[in-house]
């Protein structure tokens, strides 16, 4: 009995050891946010993705070309509160906004009125503030990797404590929850809410949200390139004219 008593308690404290070392690595800076958040100058880069409030003028605007019809309407915390919350839109996962006052987040509608199928890619928009800097769209796992490196470890600590059960050789951990701790609902509302890339067919609409990091506070004029847009495809399917509209912000906190 007295080999399965020291058994038990090496296998216990393994499993301790083995949960602190998963919550300690919880708290570290996922490589995805070590990048430079800007292409700019260097000098910039410690006032970018700063917690600001911005006020954008005008909030709405819509441009047209060859039959595209694009609105961009600047997504402030009010109105993400709002849009998120709705349950017509997003049923049982409704909720808070899973982007943070870091994030600048545009909300995006294109509408294919030409009778020929276009093609976008999101992740090709950018940004670019009036002092040099340019943004690319930030996808989810940056928004994800930036949320948990934000959340307070107890929280982690005290669902571990919660779901911990006794077991044959003592307290027996949830280590598969620690790894995957991410919160089903939040991920779900970025996964349902962001534009997606692929084909537009004629008479489609699609719209959803894209996101780049806030731009220093300094600024005051911004620029947002809804760009590559690609149509007239021939009958190899390749592209034979690329759309780019551009919308001039005021900008102000």
């Amino acid at each position: 009995m007295r080999g399965v008593s020291e058994r038990g308690r090496r296998v216990r404290w393994t499993a301790l050891a083995a949960a602190g070392l998963l919550v300690a690595g919880c708290a570290r800076t996922s490589s995805l946010l070590l990048e430079r958040q800007a292409v700019g100058p260097i000098a910039e880069e410690t006032l970018v993705a700063r917690r600001v409030s911005w006020h954008l003028v005008p909030v709405m605007q819509t441009l047209n070309e060859k039959g595209v019809e694009v609105n961009v309407n600047h997504a402030s915390p009010e109105y993400l509160r709002n849009f998120f919350s709705n349950r017509s839109l997003f049923g049982p996962f409704a909720g808070p906004s899973p982007y943070y006052p870091e994030h600048m987040v545009f909300y995006v509608k294109i509408t294919n009125q030409s009778d020929k199928k276009i093609r976008i890619n999101p992740g090709e928009f950018t940004l670019i503030d009036d002092r040099g800097n340019q943004y690319g769209a930030i996808g989810m796992d940056y928004v994800t990797a930036f949320a948990e490196a934000h959340k307070p470890i107890s929280t982690t600590t005290r669902g571990v404590i919660e779901e911990a059960r006794p077991g044959y050789f003592g307290l027996s951990l949830p280590i598969g929850k620690l790894v995957a701790s991410k919160p089903q609902a939040e991920f779900a509302r970025l996964k349902q809410s962001a534009l997606q890339s692929g084909y537009l067919y004629p008479g489609v609409i699609h719209d959803g949200l894209i996101a780049f990091w806030n731009p220093p506070e300094p600024a005051t004029r911004l620029r947002l390139f809804i760009t590559n847009i690609k149509t007239d495809f021939d009958a190899n399917d390749e592209p034979q004219t690329v759309l780019e509209f551009t919308f001039e912000f005021s900008a102000s906190r």
